[in-house]
């Protein structure tokens, strides 16, 4: 049976990460709140166990070695992980809460108005939720949960668990669907303004296609980040916006949004729960996961 490699001394390898990481011993030094001297020793030693150079040593300051390049990013990403662990573990032990993360939209047109369901369901689960605007502003490591639309569910680290596909379809205020009543196709789209989303661009163009009408850009007269914002301008009688059918479906059966055309198409990608895989099988993010899934129907898992 083979022996597993010895790992070096912790110490060591923090001085090696922070002295790769800032390409000095002495700022290494400080940062340890060690002297630069020992930061030396200690790449020294590291060097002896393994056996290769890890640092050229300048006049001022110090470069990477090959071995040193190729051994950084994976100190770098170990003790990465052990921040995001350690963060973890205190934050579970001084709060019960589920903090969640996801876009405004969703949280503003869909979440919030349900959570009084989850409560009655959940009532010693406290929910914290956080918004952002676009995906990249997302992040899962500060969260136990998210919630996104991607068409790309593929980070290795994560899990995801599939909400709904979603249909896409054009609404508009009452007032603005009595000015197109009676025409059809590209003649009542040139009646109204168009509403568009800049981060989701082929949202138009994907319904468009699909009603077997040609994209005209100029028609477009308002653009917006977010559905929030799309959304909130076709209640004002500003024009026609595509968004998700169930972000629109509670405006719809209380009349305040008309959906002038039956056509719906399907939103490329889908609409996901995310948590780091190391984590799904937490009671908080079951519960929540298993309500949600309950919400959208009873969806599958990706």
């Amino acid at each position: 049976m083979m022996s597993k490699p010895r790992i070096p001394p912790l110490g060591t390898l923090r001085a090696f990460e922070a002295s790769a990481r800032l390409l000095s011993f002495r700022l290494a030094g400080e940062e340890l709140g060690v002297t630069q001297s020992a930061v030396s020793h200690r790449i020294a030693e590291l060097e002896t166990i393994l056996g290769v150079k890890l640092f050229e040593r300048l006049p001022r300051g110090v470069s990477l070695t090959d071995a040193g390049t190729l051994y950084y990013p994976y100190m770098r990403d170990a003790f990465e992980r052990i921040a995001r662990g350690t963060a973890l573990i205190n934050r579970i032990g001084t709060t019960d809460d589920l903090a969640l993360e996801t876009y405004a939209t969703f949280a503003i047109r869909w979440l919030i108005p349900r959570l009084t369901d989850f409560r009655k369901v959940n009532p010693n689960l406290a929910i914290r939720i956080g918004t952002s605007q676009l995906d990249w502003e997302l992040n899962i490591d500060s969260s136990d949960i998210g919630i996104i639309h991607t068409t790309r569910p593929e980070r290795m680290n994560l899990h995801y668990r599939l909400l709904v596909k979603a249909e896409m379809r054009p609404v508009c205020s009452p007032q603005v669907a009595a000015r197109i009543e009676g025409d059809a196709g590209a003649h009542a789209l040139s009646r109204v303004p168009r509403l568009a989303l800049y981060t989701s661009p082929e949202d138009w163009g994907t319904w468009l296609e699909a009603a077997g009408i040609a994209d005209t850009a100029q028609a477009v007269t308002l653009k917006f980040d977010t559905y929030l914002a799309a959304l909130q301008s076709a209640l004002d009688g500003q024009g026609l916006a595509v968004a998700p059918d169930f972000l629109v479906a509670d405006d719809i059966k209380a009349g305040r949004l008309v959906a002038p055309f039956p056509l719906k198409v399907p939103q490329p990608g889908a609409w996901y729960m995310i948590c780091r895989k190391e984590r799904v099988g937490e009671t908080r993010i079951r519960q929540f996961e298993r309500w949600l899934v309950e919400q959208f129907g009873g969806a599958t898992s990706a």
